[in-house]
């Protein structure tokens, strides 16, 4: 299994960007509604950061499905994992941690237990309760699909320097940190 290679910077430093298609509707918008103009550039940010979030999700499942998973499926494995051993949880702190419901999550760990990447067994602490376990195949399948992700994830930066990925980071926990308040 490869382990990411650190970001490094990418190749010489491309020359201005140019305008994409979220600009023109940007523009389009200043064109027809002149007084949204000043909010526009807010409207691109939230723009791009869909399109990204959406083009980031879609590469992910396509580096995910050769593993035999999706990213649903990715969420749940990656969670029992660094977890740390015995790689166990409840299906309750599953379904917390993920923000799933009760029978999304069933689904989900039915998917994994027929693919014989999970366990479900009685709970030793609790007769009423579950524990779902890593197999040493789930254990396999999400490393390896970690390390995927990761490289694909490294080339998708890979024109940014460090200290640019640190400013992005640092922009994009604070707008996060304001969409939780």
């Amino acid at each position: 299994m490869s382990q990411p290679s650190p970001v490094q910077p990418g190749p010489a430093r491309p020359g201005p960007v140019q305008p994409d298609a979220v600009d023109a509707i940007a523009a389009q918008w200043r064109r027809e509604r002149p007084e949204l103009a000043p909010h526009t550039e807010v409207m691109a940010a939230y723009g791009r950061i869909y399109r990204i979030g959406k083009a980031m999700g879609d590469l992910m499942e396509d580096t995910y499905a050769p593993f035999g998973i999706g990213r649903g499926e990715f969420d749940v494995l990656a969670t029992l994992r660094r977890a740390g051993e015995p790689y166990s949880l409840s299906p309750r702190e599953l379904t917390a941690t993920l923000m799933l419901t009760t029978g999304g999550m069933t689904g989900r760990l039915d998917k994994l237990e027929r693919a014989g990447l999970v366990t479900r067994s009685p709970d030793p602490n609790d007769r009423r309760g579950l524990r779902v376990t890593l197999t040493p195949k789930g254990r396999q399948v999400i490393d390896d699909a970690v390390a995927a992700g990761m490289e694909v994830q490294q080339s998708t930066v890979a024109d940014l320097t460090p200290e640019e990925l640190d400013t992005l980071n640092g922009l994009l926990r604070r707008l996060l940190a304001a969409t939780a308040s």
